[in-house]
């Protein structure tokens, strides 16, 4: 192999990506047992490879979450260091760097561009795998969907598989409950941002509400009630999970989760989504807040703490709906369905885990994915599996290579079997001896977001291998 090879490979699916150069340096090859490749597609994205000198002939395409647009090929790096030394080749792309850190535009067809270069590279593997990460989870999920002939299996880490106007949505409910109720002589910006600091701005206002609000009982109650808007769990890090019944304890870890700041990254996150689509995609005109809590699995913890403060749950709920007047712009909405959605079908097999009391991407996300893959007439291809753990994306190794190795072994026998049950993936992932696993039964409840988005874009016919 030259230390500099130019090729002009170009993936047809999905708007086409040319590989412009590849980098292998001579050096990095001499010194480790590790052979690392890099190169550049035409939008500017990067890429990264690393194949082991025992190549075990399986490729891993690695999509990463939501950040900086700089190429990962590995979920951490103790996943990537226990995966080469298995044998795994890995690769993964930054996504075009120009844009929205929301890069759902070029992500899919970045990585489909980046097998091509690294299969010019290595030679064509004997199996391809995509995994994804919270939102390369959702670019994961539109892999499998779409990728036939060119991935054979999947493999979802804590996706945010809802996709971007589900997202937004929920999260608008909760900022909406929050400045309607705790800030209501203020007219405080929450869509349509102009600037990350204008979304910076309103996290601020919002976070200094809720820790003012965490003072009284009244104020605790209205914090529940916008974090069962929002899907938050009650178990937050470092603590013991509260009792069923236990209402003031499951408020005070859902507000743990709140001062850790990460309004500031729920807001960060929704500038960055207007930027891709090119608008606000959310809206709660016409939205009943009084049916919202009904269908949230927290509404016992809400009308709880109402009860106890004194406070009247209905005449705040019919403030918000009387006061609901935010509106889509429709082509941003039709923008994030093309680009920004999955689960309207599956080509290829997909496994996703996800921990219990997931504070960014909510657990019950994957109910919400599940339910449009088996509208599609693909729910033989899906399995779903739960972690017990607070966290975004706090899988341990054995957690993560147990799940994949289950998802191999779905390739090679054609069928599930019992490898996806808690029990079979507990005892694969503590077999492999390395920093444990909680692989629990578990059935997430509902996603509250109250709205039917479209979902009726079809998929694009899947490219076959040359």
């Amino acid at each position: 192999m030259t230390a500099r090879t130019r090729l002009a490979r170009t993936s047809a699916a999905l708007g086409a990506a040319v590989v412009l150069s590849v980098t292998a340096p001579a050096a990095h090859a001499e010194t480790t047992t590790t052979q690392h490749l890099t190169g550049t597609l035409t939008d500017g994205a990067t890429w990264i490879a690393d194949v082991p000198a025992d190549w075990n002939g399986t490729l891993l395409l690695f999509s990463h979450g939501f950040g900086p647009t700089v190429a990962q090929d590995a979920p951490s790096a103790a996943a990537r260091t226990e995966l080469l030394a298995e044998g795994y080749a890995l690769a993964g792309s930054s996504y075009d760097p120009k844009g929205s850190m929301w890069a759902l535009e070029s992500a899919e067809r970045d990585q489909f561009a980046t097998l091509d270069a690294v299969k010019a590279e290595i030679g064509k593997p004997r199996r391809t795998y995509s995994v994804g990460q919270s939102m390369g989870g959702l670019v994961n999920a539109r892999i499998a969907r779409d990728g036939a002939g060119r991935v054979d299996g999947a493999l979802g880490l804590c996706g945010l598989v809802a996709g971007a106007t589900d997202l937004d949505n929920y999260q608008l409910d909760a900022e909406y409950a929050i400045a309607r109720l705790l800030l209501p002589a203020e007219d405080l910006k929450l869509v349509n941002f102009a600037s990350q600091a204008e979304a910076a701005a309103t996290a601020g206002r919002l976070t200094a509400a809720v820790t003012a609000a965490q003072a009284t009982a009244q104020g605790r109650a209205r914090v529940a009630l916008a974090a069962a808007f929002l899907n938050l769990p009650t178990w937050a890090p470092g603590q013991d999970r509260p009792a069923a019944d236990d209402w003031a304890g499951q408020e005070e870890q859902q507000y743990a989760w709140l001062a850790q700041g990460l309004l500031s990254f729920v807001e960060g996150g929704r500038y960055a989504i207007e930027q891709s689509v090119g608008g606000n995609n959310s809206w709660n005109q016409g939205i009943d807040y009084g049916a919202q809590l009904a269908q949230s699995v927290h509404a016992p913890q809400v009308r709880a703490l109402y009860r106890a403060a004194g406070l009247d749950l209905h005449a705040d709920l019919r403030v918000l709906t009387h006061g609901a007047d935010i509106t889509a712009d429709p082509a941003a909405v039709h923008t994030a369905q093309l680009t920004s959605s999955a689960g309207q079908g599956l080509g290829v097999p997909l496994l996703d885990i996800h921990t219990t009391a997931d504070n960014l991407v909510p657990v019950e996300q994957e109910n919400r994915f599940a339910d449009r893959v088996r509208a599609s007439g693909d729910g033989s291809l899906l399995r779903q599996a739960y972690v017990e753990r607070q966290g975004h994306c706090a899988f341990t190794t054995a957690e993560t290579v147990a799940a994949l190795h289950a998802v191999e072994r779905r390739v090679t026998t054609g069928h599930w079997g019992g490898a996806t049950q808690p029990a079979a993936l507990q005892k694969a992932a503590l077999g492999l001896g390395l920093d444990g696993a909680a692989y629990v039964p578990y059935h997430p409840a509902e996603l509250t977001v109250g709205r039917v988005a479209p979902l009726r874009t079809g998929r694009p016919a899947p490219r076959q291998e040359a």
